[in-house]
């Protein structure tokens, strides 16, 4: 059987204390921005539970191609635009994957 490998990338925001809810927010009030993105496969938003801050950004698309027509297409950046506020992550880190099994 031929298995199409998705392309997982996920960020890794450095979040100061006290800013998590902030965060939260920001992801809420642009729900859905991402989702008709082509290639687009899943978002998830984790919170971390202990022993860290970090926030991970989880999505998954088709492809690399099309995570980077998303990220460099303009789509990304619409999705941050009219924040109010200073940001809620002071830094990040992109890791990214490809799926080699799932169930």
């Amino acid at each position: 059987m031929l298995f199409s490998m998705s392309y997982v990338a996920i960020n890794v925001l450095s979040v100061p204390e006290g800013a998590g809810a902030t965060l939260e927010e920001r992801f809420a009030a642009r729900k859905g921005a991402v989702e008709g993105s082509p290639g687009f496969e899943h978002f998830e938003l984790l919170r971390p539970v202990e022993g860290t801050t970090d926030y991970l950004v989880y999505t998954r698309w088709a492809s690399e191609a099309d995570f980077v027509a998303w990220r460099d297409g303009g789509r990304m950046a619409a999705g941050h635009a009219g924040q109010a506020g200073p940001p809620a992550a002071s830094g990040s880190t992109l890791w990214a994957f490809e799926v080699v099994q799932s169930a």
